[in-house]
């Protein structure tokens, strides 16, 4: 079994919106990994999450904005011989991306981003309340950076 490069732009987006999270890894303020698993939305090369106003998280993203963030799908256990333990191979897709998380504050635009979100989970129509929208940190993260594997591809 081997892992394969995934260079063709709709089978990486196709992994990202067969997900349902994401985890986005950050640098804590002791300059440690921090990992956490979020709800998102993805559209044009930007993906959008969202979180409270304040918190562990926002305190890191201001200090260092850089995140990186992992979809992973199609996971099964598969193997070449059932009786050697070496040949078993955990059989996923995935995309890493990385870029770094700006904060929208327009209305409008946090709006937008929040309807983004909800179309990843939902075909319903969403609506926002000014306190609500005030209350929510949109993190909008363009992609700089994208790779993207396919795990345990049996040679031909």
């Amino acid at each position: 079994m081997k892992t394969v490069t995934i260079e063709d732009k709709e089978r990486v987006e196709e992994v990202i919106s067969r997900c349902d999270i994401c985890y986005v890894g950050i640098t804590d303020l002791e300059g440690n990994p921090y990992v956490i698993p979020m709800n998102f939305g993805y559209q044009d090369g930007v993906i959008y999450l969202h979180s409270g106003p304040t918190g562990s998280s926002i305190d890191m993203l201001e200090r260092n904005n850089h995140v990186c963030i992992t979809f992973s799908i199609d996971h099964e256990l598969v193997f070449q011989h059932p009786k050697v333990a070496c040949s078993y191979r955990m059989k996923a897709k995935s995309v890493i991306c990385r870029g770094r998380v700006n904060f929208l504050e327009d209305m409008d635009e946090k709006r937008e981003a929040l309807n983004i979100l909800m179309r990843h989970y939902s075909s319903r129509e969403f609506v926002y309340s000014d306190p609500a929208v005030r209350n929510v940190k949109i993190w909008e993260v363009p992609i700089d950076q994208v790779t993207a594997k396919e795990y345990a591809v049996p040679h031909k």
